[in-house]
């Protein structure tokens, strides 16, 4: 008999196995994707999703989309937002694992521009991303929200000393404003026109927080590089996260209100956060603090819950605030307390049922902290055994790297039309295919997470 040849390309097997002992999901998304072009796997995420049917799913969606509404009420016209929230109701996805940087940088480029194909292509008007603000103005050696990095060269975005660069969080160093010398120091005709001109037009604004100055630079980009407006970006960061639990903590009742308050209803929560860092994927999970990071002298501070309060370990004259819901609550409002991941992933995505689109670590953590939540949940409580009836369903994807060009922002944008550089790059990646922009899953593959467990998952088969 002759062996018939099928000349449709698959995705590696062995990687698409690796992935499957964690996050099914996504490699279903792969899977039905992978010889489509890469603005049909972008609009595959942006699908809709089954709206929360138990009572905790329902008040969750509530409390974020008040708190979204408060962000839109700063960008948009009254029947924008309207139009903004109907259509998050139907597609609620949140393109996440974005670091709080200029979109000059390749990686929140390349994202952003994977979430922009994914809400033009659904038909939305707008589309949030989740710019995490924890991070230091300088991370490594001129690295970080605190450079432009031009491909060949970097520039102190805001001409702050390196030694407060490594020592200020972006989400309270301030106030700033850019390095306007240094700025007009670099670049060309062209860059002039792509996005040099667009940062120039804010040098005489002074910026609250590092954080507010790259949201408003960053909108100002998009806006330059697609003036039709064809989908708006909404950028949000921790500091919304940490409003949404502030008005999950005003509710004794809220189920986010007994996990951390009820000693026994706590202690479980401990114990299935410690079981999944100490199983075969806890190198995934992130678990720097307790449950909220703390804000003192703008920089953001580990915090240990000992003896009822949340404290900065080894630092007696540093943060110190009693684990109870009035005082946790004021001082998220206050901008005292940030939630740390898994908190920030039950408030914006698990518990409202949204579809979190990040990054290859994401992932992981996203799916270890939905079955810690299940483990957690009582289900002897009738609203409780519906929301877990109802995470059977997990809304966990991939939308980091997955375009992952090799050359600079400012290389990419050079040969493309002023005012349509969006659009034209929608052109282009509806000709090439997920597999062409991964590399047959290369970044998977050369993963260091992702490639000891399959180490581990070969030893032990």
């Amino acid at each position: 008999m002759t062996a018939v040849f099928d000349p449709t390309p698959a995705p590696p097997v062995e990687i698409l196995a690796v992935l499957s002992l964690l996050c099914p999901e996504v490699v279903r998304d792969i899977e039905q994707n992978w010889n489509a072009p890469v603005s049909d796997y972008a609009r595959h995420l942006w699908r809709p999703v089954a709206r929360p049917v138990s009572g905790p799913a329902i008040a969750a969606r509530s409390i974020l989309r008040e708190v979204l509404r408060q962000r839109l009420g700063a960008i948009m016209q009254p029947d924008e937002i309207g139009r903004t929230l109907d259509e998050f109701e139907n597609r609620p996805v949140i393109q996440s694992g974005l670091h709080c940087l200029l979109l000059m940088d390749r990686i929140t480029f390349d994202a952003i521009l994977l979430a922009w194909l994914g809400a033009v292509e659904s038909g939305q008007s707008a589309f949030f991303g989740f710019m995490g603000a924890t991070m230091t103005m300088e991370t490594v050696g001129r690295e970080g929200p605190g450079w432009l990095d031009l491909g060949d060269d970097k520039v102190n975005l805001f001409g702050l000393g390196r030694h407060k660069l490594c020592r200020k969080s972006v989400c309270v160093a301030g106030p700033v404003s850019l390095n306007k010398r240094a700025l007009e120091a670099v670049g060309d005709e062209t860059d002039g026109s792509r996005w040099r001109g667009t940062l120039l037009a804010s040098q005489d604004k002074v910026f609250g927080t590092a954080a507010d100055a790259l949201t408003a630079l960053n909108e100002d980009l998009v806006a330059a590089w697609d003036r039709s407006r064809t989908a708006l970006p909404v950028f949000i960061d921790d500091r919304l996260a940490a409003t949404a639990v502030a008005r999950h903590l005003g509710d004794d009742g809220s189920l986010l209100s007994r996990l951390l308050m009820e000693p026994a209803r706590r202690q479980r929560l401990d114990h299935a956060l410690q079981e999944a860092a100490s199983g075969s994927f806890g190198r995934f999970l992130p678990n720097a603090t307790d449950y909220f990071w703390g804000i003192r002298e703008q920089r953001v501070r580990k915090l240990a819950l000992e003896n009822g309060h949340l404290i900065e370990p080894d630092r007696p004259h540093g943060l110190s605030i009693p684990f109870e819901r009035p005082h946790l609550r004021q001082a998220l409002l206050d901008g005292v307390l940030l939630p740390n991941l898994f908190l920030m992933f039950l408030v914006l995505a698990i518990l409202p049922r949204v579809r979190a689109v990040g990054g290859l670590r994401q992932i992981g953590y996203v799916a270890l902290f939905h079955s810690i939540l299940l483990a957690a949940l009582d289900e002897n409580v009738p609203e409780e055994r519906d929301l877990a009836a109802e995470l059977q369903v997990r809304e966990n994807a991939w939308g980091m790297r997955v375009i992952d060009e090799k050359i600079s922002v400012r290389e990419q944008l050079a040969g493309l039309p002023e005012g349509a550089l969006f659009p034209e790059l929608l052109r282009q990646y509806s000709l090439r295919t997920l597999a062409e922009t991964t590399h047959d899953l290369k970044l998977v593959r050369e993963d260091s997470r992702w490639r000891k467990i399959g180490r581990a998952e070969i030893k032990g088969t």
